[in-house]
């Protein structure tokens, strides 16, 4: 019943994802008052452990030690639900053109919804405001992206949504535990997961024959040859 296939729908739907925000930037100061601009690193990895990371330093000898830099983004996939809503007919067939040379078709594709979490860690409130302004304008309230998942379905608009966004700091402890902002950004990317693309060969000869069954009826009986 199950081939083996893997069209990487869904690793190229968390990869596109994230390099929506591989480009982000804050400006910072130096100490004579000079301004910089830096690359916020980005990342995969679940919010608690990454808060963890960041907090605790970890040593690499007993003279070094070392602690996490921020700010820094990170992001996950959340969860997968199916929709409903956007149901084709399953025996839909898409298939590819053939001129003479064997070509493709897949039945139709199935919809699902995928939830992401951004995670902006920051040492000033400031410095997360800024990422802040860059990623809002971009979703009123979607931002489509247009991947290529397999041969035959190239340039599917996929809408991703904010739906939610949170602001909290994290500094318990005494006053040397390091203070911590994070920005909790939520995400539904309205996607699709592909089934196997199969080969199909195209029609090489039709026959056909006339069978007279009496009273002026004409039965037409046609062979196909693939």
């Amino acid at each position: 019943m199950f081939n083996y296939y893997y069209n990487q729908s869904i690793r190229k739907l968390v990869i596109a994802f994230g390099s929506l925000f591989d480009n982000m930037k804050v400006k910072q100061f130096n100490k004579d008052g000079s301004e910089r601009i830096i690359m916020v690193p980005l990342t995969y990895a679940p919010k608690e452990k990454f808060v963890k990371r960041i907090t605790q330093p970890s040593s690499i000898s007993e003279q070094t030690r070392i602690q996490l830099g921020i700010p820094i983004l990170s992001f996950e996939m959340s969860g997968i639900a199916y929709d409903a809503t956007r149901k084709f007919n399953k025996l839909n067939k898409k298939t590819s053109n053939m001129c003479g040379a064997t070509g493709a078709y897949s039945y139709a594709e199935a919809p699902y919804n995928f939830g992401f979490n951004l995670y902006c860690y920051s040492r000033n409130i400031d410095e997360n405001l800024e990422i802040m302004e860059q990623i809002l304008p971009q979703f009123s309230p979607e931002f489509i992206v247009s991947l290529n998942f397999t041969s035959l379905h190239q340039k599917i608009d996929v809408p991703i949504t904010l739906a939610g966004v949170q602001l909290t700091e994290e500094y318990e402890g005494d006053f040397n535990t390091r203070r911590l902002i994070i920005g909790s950004y939520q995400f539904i990317a309205k996607s699709y997961v592909f089934g196997e693309v199969r080969s199909a060969y195209p029609i090489k000869d039709i026959q056909g024959f006339a069978l007279n069954i009496g009273d002026g009826f004409t039965l037409g009986t046609f062979g196909i040859t693939a």
